[in-house]
């Protein structure tokens, strides 16, 4: 009881509240049985029962020795027959409403992305906050979500199933369905669940985003999940060969990694998409909006090209990060440094998007084939702080870790909330701080 009434549940003041509605209904008994009693309403029996003749100091003295046995005697049979064998599923309970109320107290994050970079930021931020929103990227046309994408044309699943069985429970059997893939040459091979699962929602409800909704309550996600916009977009690439002739440009997201040069710029078919209104309600509103990590032309930046979410980002108060990946990644950032994701991302979008970068300084590990480290220097110019901290997955050291990103993140906030009170400006070169 002493762990239930702790500070902070929300239980005492229901619990008060229940307490003065129990005494508002006794009082109002008690006008009810004095009028009875008054009123000569009582048959001889029940009169001879009520102790009328005995004063009202001693019919009180009565009432409480009967009282006070009984309830002492229902409440231990209380706790014998019902509140000791649910003993276990108390403690779950308590630990579950102490976790539930301490995560609606959060923050509000919005995480921007797509692909397996998001999914392993969400898995993170999860533990810290009930309160985030991730925007997905749309522009995917490979694989299960390709297939789904051409025969019903609807918006390609795949990142999204992602992330919302990142923001659900890892553990649960439900989510692990949710991820199933279905292998063999049939016309399921190759599809996940999930994707089948918003294909089919999405016929249910008549909309994706509606799809979505209610897939996150099947799943019981800590968040929500929403597409960067609900137009029917293509991403293009514009490559400079390696031999230095003329640019060729590609259409679709899963042929720009395997064309063969350097990116020169990725863009939307069409240009002025409309980006999903509650994406923009969630950016405005947020505290803290984070871009990355994961591929940087094909999973963050055409997110940021969507013109809708640059102009929200720009008005925003929320602290901005946009989080550098640890590898490079074939195709797309070969030889890339610290500078030139940021100057990427600012070439698609506009100088100082985000103030803050963070990238990973724990290049120790074993690195995979045709994979290496992103560099940390030169670091790029101008009104930007860099953040330099451990972040790399120990197991898979070219992936981040869900757990030192986000705890990274959740320090920066409350960095920034601590600053908040006598802000410092940043100075025009770039700032390292090794954590």
């Amino acid at each position: 009881m002493r762990q239930w009434l702790r500070p902070g549940l929300g239980i005492k003041r229901w619990m008060l509240t229940l307490l003065l509605a129990m005494v508002a209904m006794g009082v109002a008994i008690t006008f009810l049985v004095v009028e009875i009693y008054q009123g000569g309403w009582l048959p001889g029996w029940l009169y001879a029962l009520s102790l009328q003749w005995f004063p009202r100091p001693v019919r009180a003295i009565l009432l409480f020795i009967v009282a006070i046995p009984l309830l002492w005697y229902s409440l231990r049979e209380l706790k014998r027959n019902f509140f000791q064998p649910l003993q276990p599923i108390q403690q779950q309970a308590l630990s579950l409403v102490t976790r539930n109320r301490k995560l609606s107290n959060g923050p509000r994050i919005v995480a921007i992305g797509g692909g397996t970079g998001l999914s392993t930021l969400l898995r993170g931020l999860k533990k810290y906050t009930a309160n985030i929103t991730a925007i997905v990227t749309v522009a995917d046309d490979g694989g299960s979500s390709g297939r789904l994408r051409s025969d019903y044309g609807m918006l390609p699943p795949g990142d999204l199933r992602n992330c919302l069985a990142a923001l659900a429970d890892d553990e649960s059997l439900i989510t692990q369905l949710f991820q199933y893939r279905f292998g063999g040459e049939g016309d399921i091979g190759g599809h996940s669940f999930g994707n089948l699962f918003l294909t089919a929602m999405t016929g249910v409800t008549g909309s994706f985003d509606r799809a979505l909704v209610e897939s996150g309550r099947v799943l019981a996600i800590q968040g929500q999940v929403l597409p960067a916009s609900l137009e029917n977009l293509t991403l293009c690439a514009e490559y400079r060969p390696k031999n230095g002739g003329r640019v060729i440009r590609v259409r679709g997201e899963s042929a720009i990694p395997t064309t063969d040069g350097k990116i020169q710029r990725v863009f939307l078919e069409p240009h002025n998409v409309a980006a999903f209104p509650s994406a923009i309600q969630a950016i405005l509103s947020a505290d803290v909006v984070v871009a990355g990590p994961g591929s940087l032309f094909t999973s963050i930046i055409p997110n940021l090209l969507v013109p809708d979410i640059t102009a929200a980002l720009l008005a925003s108060s929320a602290l901005r990060v946009l989080v550098v990946n640890t590898a490079t990644q074939p195709g797309e950032t070969d030889q890339y440094a610290v500078a030139d994701h940021v100057a990427a991302v600012e070439k698609h979008t506009q100088y100082g998007i985000f103030p803050l970068v963070l990238a990973n300084d724990n290049q120790s590990g074993a690195m995979r084939p045709n994979l290496e480290w992103v560099a940390t220097q030169p670091s790029p110019n101008g009104f930007r702080e860099v953040i330099l901290a451990d972040l790399a997955d120990d197991a898979r050291p070219w992936r981040h870790s869900s757990e030192k990103l986000a705890r990274e993140i959740m320090n920066l906030y409350q960095r920034a909330n601590q600053q908040s009170q006598t802000p410092i400006p940043l100075q025009g070169v770039a700032q390292i701080h090794s954590n």
